[in-house]
C-alpha cells in the first residue's frame, strides 16, 4: 500500500507517494538535491525551474551513459574477470595440502 513520504530538495518541501523503503526515497532526494546545489554554484540560472530541469538532463545524461557502458559488454568483461580470479583462488586452496 502506497504511503506519503515528505522529502526536501533544493529548499522546497514534497510529498510523495510510494511503496518501499522510506530511507531509499530520502537517498534519491538528497542526490538531486546535491546535483541541484552543485549546478547552481556553477551556472547563474535564474529559476528553481530551470535549474531543476538542467539538473534532470544532468542525471538522465549520467543514466544513458551507465547504460551504454553496461550495454557495451565491457562491464560484462570485468564480470567475466572477476570470476576467473575467484575461481583461480578457488583452485589455489583447493589444492593446498591441509
Amino acid at each position: 500500500m502506497p504511503k506519503t513520504i515528505e522529502i526536501e530538495v533544493f529548499g522546497h518541501r514534497f510529498s510523495l507517494q510510494g511503496e518501499g523503503d522510506e530511507a531509499y526515497f530520502h537517498e534519491l532526494a538528497e542526490y538531486v538535491d546535491a546535483q541541484m546545489r552543485a549546478l547552481a554554484k556553477q551556472t547563474r540560472t535564474s529559476t528553481p525551474t530551470k535549474l531543476a530541469l538542467l539538473t534532470a538532463i544532468n542525471v538522465t545524461d549520467q543514466l544513458f551513459r551507465q547504460q551504454r557502458h553496461k550495454d557495451s559488454g565491457e562491464e560484462s568483461e570485468m564480470e567475466r574477470r572477476a570470476q576467473l580470479l575467484v575461481e583461480t583462488i578457488d583452485e589455489h586452496l583447493e589444492s593446498r595440502p591441509n
